[in-house]
C-alpha cells in the first residue's frame, strides 16, 4: 500500500509559477512510475506529466516547455514545477503512483490539491 500526500497548491496569477510536491509512504517508491494528473470542472481527468522509475518523463502537449516533473527517490517525493501558468491550468491536481508486476497492477492516488490561476 502506498499513501500519497500533496500538500501544495494555491492561487497564482497568470504567468506565475508554482511548485507542487507529493510525498509517498512506503519503501518501494523508486520502483513506481509517478504521475501528475489534473481535473478541471466539467472535464475528465487528464495526464499532465509522468516520470518512470528510470527517470524518463513525458508531458501533455498543453504543458510541454512550461512544466517539469522530477523525483527524489531518497525523499520519496515527486515534484511538478509549473511555470508560465495560464488560467486554463486551473484544476485539481492529483499525484499518482503506478507499478505493474506479472501478477498485479498497483495504482494509487492522492486526494488532490487545488491550483487556481487567476488575476
Amino acid at each position: 500500500q502506498v499513501q500519497l500526500v500533496e500538500p501544495g497548491g494555491g492561487l497564482v496569477q497568470p504567468g506565475g509559477s508554482l511548485r507542487l510536491f507529493c510525498v509517498a509512504s512506503g519503501s518501494t517508491f523508486s520502483s513506481y512510475t509517478m504521475g501528475w494528473y489534473r481535473q478541471a470542472p466539467g472535464k475528465q481527468r487528464e495526464l499532465v506529466a509522468s516520470i518512470s522509475s528510470g527517470g524518463s518523463s513525458n508531458y501533455a502537449d498543453s504543458v510541454k516547455g512550461r512544466f517539469t516533473i522530477s523525483r527524489d527517490n531518497a525523499k520519496n517525493t515527486v515534484y511538478l514545477e509549473m511555470n508560465s501558468l495560464k488560467p486554463e491550468d486551473t484544476a485539481v491536481y492529483y499525484c499518482n503512483a503506478k507499478r505493474s508486476t506479472i501478477i498485479v497492477e498497483y495504482d494509487f492516488w492522492g486526494k488532490g490539491t487545488q491550483v487556481t490561476v487567476s488575476s
